[in-house]
């Protein structure tokens, strides 16, 4: 087996890496990840099939992106049937605030869902001016429609777009935009408090819904659009920073906007990683950069104005309590960049023959809404020349006491009930409409009807990249030497320039020709492989892959690249904006290090098992939910309801209000919760190891979502093949009932 004069592996070559071989495999795979998004632009078209012959033709044939577009910003919801807006009065606030030399100011609002009401400004024009156009628009996200109304004096006349399309003659609501202040993103009824800004605080719980902030907000414009469409007026939109990335995906969304500006917004999005979490859009980049976006507004009007973009150097000031944002900034589209999409973005309406109806413009002051601006998009909307004169005022303004932080509460917490909703109905959405076609009268059946949910988790879910396409070039080195067993370091290779490492521990009474099971064995979040495998390491693991090997179990402690801070997290950006994520690579790394157990002289390939804690828990429910070949699988101080983990807004327990942003899976909530992955496991045994003190959920929350599974192996005729152990004791291995369950599924009796 072993070659005592170079201590290696029979079969491999001499490891002979003399640093960090974590955070260097942590590094490559960062390196392929981020080469992987430089080639998303040439693969893009073999996505669509655009037929150029006519414009029915081609809004015919891009249809499929749009409904995919359509999934990957959580739009999807149908919203209320919506015939008048309603003014906004009080006792101490008029509905009706001011007023231009022909339009009138209101505060407005209006119903999208049952929880949800937009809310803004309705600049209407008197009722002698005729309207010209009825618009949308959308200020940056830190701005508010008086802003951009002149109604306050904090912007420039010249960057108060709304007030100049009024006096045009145009009818505008402008919505309030959810801002990026931490001031509510918190449970203040639990004393729970964080720095995420407001918008990270919706996307997070949104996400794991299928839905998004910005799918949100773009339901809202698009329920002005429902209304705006019983009048035979022409409809447009405009947005400026946060507002323009609103605006110009509502627009890709709905033939019905006839032209839209996108101002301080458009750009190659080749970096999107590197900005605020609330714009990570799953699977993006795979299909879909700004110029593709475009595409799906081709042939209408779209005009792309490179004004100054907001700029945010990261999340408020963590403080008092207050942590857990995501790192993330914004910087001004750079315009070579804007220019370059835009012109990747004119191909599409070239060969639509409307090169006219995409303008690219560039303000000589860098503010948004120029009068070249402002003047094109009225041409493009009626076709005839109004003149913007932003020398004129408004006349009168109420003065008044409104308050503007009670108007931005209401929005946050109305998006946060809504999502609660979607949370409360996840378990009975997966069970009516995604699970609803598998079988339990057998195993083959229940095995035949669930080949469709595996391959949707990995495509769908987890994200699949491409299998390995080098040899595996084994390398170890003997690095402990105990009485029962020797251990080995192993790299791997699964791509060029990319590896898998960790520790394999051989028996030293493995006689010839024997083969024998592999526990393998997972470390949890900041982990190494040596945590479980070496015999002198006192932690939660208790060396237990040491344990396993004493007992004469060939054990494998794979090294999993969620280490280094935020490291791992970024690629896990970066990955999610591919259509894959950071299991997606983990699985690859396990896949070739099976190929490479199975090789092995000693090793049964068909009893190899997966035992893991914490955050290798989380990958006991993944991976060998994907990869067959893990016989069984252990899931140690993780198992609970993890939907309500990552989106709940009403406990202590949740990711909410932690630093762990890379948890929440797009949709998640609505196709598998932990009960569904282990549907995928089975029929193959599968455990649950459980700390009544551990905090990562409660005991009841575990036993639910186990309850779920234990009736699943009822109802399959395996009962035997779960089983869960309660002990009295906090995040750990515990291995008392663990390592039976491992001798008897693994049919390797105890000696």
């Amino acid at each position: 087996m072993a070659n005592e004069k170079v201590q290696i592996l029979q079969g491999t070559a001499p490891l002979t890496f003399e640093g960090n071989l974590a955070a260097q495999m942590v590094e490559d795979l960062d390196n392929y990840v981020t080469q992987a998004i430089q080639t998303t632009v040439e693969n893009r078209d073999s996505l669509w099939e655009r037929d150029y012959s006519s414009h029915e033709a081609y809004a015919e044939s891009i249809k499929p992106n749009r409904q995919r577009f359509i999934k990957q910003i959580g739009c999807y919801d149908d919203r209320l049937p919506i015939d008048e807006l309603t003014f906004i009065g009080t006792t101490k606030a008029t509905a009706h605030i001011g007023k231009g030399e022909n339009f009138t100011i209101s505060r407005v609002r209006w119903q999208v869902f049952d929880e949800v009401e937009g809310e803004g400004l309705l600049l209407e024009p008197m009722k002698n001016v005729p309207i010209i156009a009825q618009i949308v628009a959308l200020p940056d996200a830190d701005w508010t429609p008086e802003m951009i109304t002149g109604i306050t004096d904090e912007l420039p006349a010249s960057a108060q777009f709304a007030r100049h399309l009024a006096h045009a003659g145009c009818r505008v609501v402008i919505p309030v935009l959810i801002n990026r202040e931490d001031t509510y993103s918190g449970n203040p009824k639990i004393g729970t408090n964080t720095n995420q800004p407001h918008r990270e605080f919706i996307y997070r719980m949104a996400y794991q819904m299928g839905r998004h902030i910005i799918g949100y907000e773009v339901q809202k414009v698009l329920s002005l659009v429902d209304w705006m469409s019983s009048f035979n007026v022409p409809i447009g939109v405009i947005g400026y920073g946060e507002g323009g990335l609103i605006a110009f995906h509502s627009a890709a969304v709905d033939t019905r906007i006839k032209s839209t500006v996108v101002s301080g917004y458009f750009q190659s999005r080749q970096d999107v990683w590197r900005e605020p979490i609330y714009r990570n859009v799953w699977g993006l980049l795979y299909e879909f950069g700004d110029a593709e976006i475009a595409s799906l507004i081709a042939p209408r009007n779209l005009i792309i104005e490179t004004s100054r973009g907001p700029e945010v150097m990261g999340p408020p000031t963590a403080r008092d309590g207050r942590r857990g944002a995501a790192p993330g900034q914004l910087v001004s589209p750079p315009k070579k960049s804007a220019k370059n999409e835009y012109k990747r973005a004119n191909v599409v309406f070239q060969e639509l023959d409307c090169a006219d109806n995409i303008k690219l413009i560039n303000p000589d002051d860098d503010s948004p809404g120029s009068e070249e601006t402002l003047t094109t998009f009225l041409a493009s909307l009626t076709k005839d020349d109004f003149r913007i004169d932003k020398r004129r005022t408004l006349s009168a303004i109420v003065e008044e006491s409104f308050d503007h932080n009670a108007r931005q509460q209401r929005q946050f917490i109305q998006l946060v009930n809504l999502t609660q909703r979607f949370l409360r109905e996840a378990e009975t959405r997966r069970e009516t409409f995604f699970w609803n076609k598998t079988d339990t009268s057998s195993l083959d059946k229940w095995e035949e009807t669930c080949e469709e949910m595996k391959t949707y988790f990995w495509d769908e879910v987890i994200g699949r990249c491409p299998p390995s396409d080098v040899p595996a070039n084994p390398r170890t080195r003997l690095i402990y030497d105990e009485p029962k067993f020797k251990g080995y370091e192993v790299v791997l290779d699964v791509y060029k320039d990319v590896f898998a490492y960790g520790i394999l521990l051989l028996p030293n009474d493995l006689q010839p020709d024997e083969r024998r099971p592999v526990v393998v064995c997972q470390h949890g979040l900041g982990g190494r492989a040596q945590d479980t495998a070496d015999p002198n390491i006192n932690s939660v693991y208790h060396s237990y892959a040491a344990q396993l090997a004493d007992r004469g179990f060939i054990t494998y402690a794979p090294q999993n690249p969620y280490i280094g801070g935020d490291a791992f997290r970024v690629i896990q950006r970066k990955a999610n904006l591919i259509k894959w994520s950071l299991f997606s690579l983990i699985i690859r790394q396990h896949e070739r290090t099976l190929d490479w157990l199975a090789e092995l002289p000693y090793v049964d390939e068909d009893r190899i098992g997966f035992y893991g804690l914490s955050y290798g828990g989380k990958t006991a429910m993944r991976v060998p939910a994907v990869l067959e070949r893990y016989a069984c699988s252990i899931c140690s101080a993780d198992f609970n309801e993890w939907i309500v983990k990552n989106a709940t807004f009403d406990s202590r327990y949740s990711y909410m209000f932690t630093g762990e942003y890379e948890m929440p899976e797009f949709d998640l909530g609505n196709t598998f919760n932990y009960a569904e992955m282990a549907g995928l496991i089975a029929p193959r045994p599968f455990m649950v190891e459980r700390g009544h003190d551990d905090g990562v959920a409660p005991d009841e929350w575990v036993a639910h979502e186990f309850a779920r599974v234990r009736r699943l192996y009822v109802r399959l005729g395996i009962a035997d093949k779960t089983e869960i152990e309660f002990f009295d004791g906090g995040h750990k291995i515990n291995s008392d009932k663990t390592f039976e369950f491992l001798h008897r599924h693994l049919n390797f009796p105890k000696t």
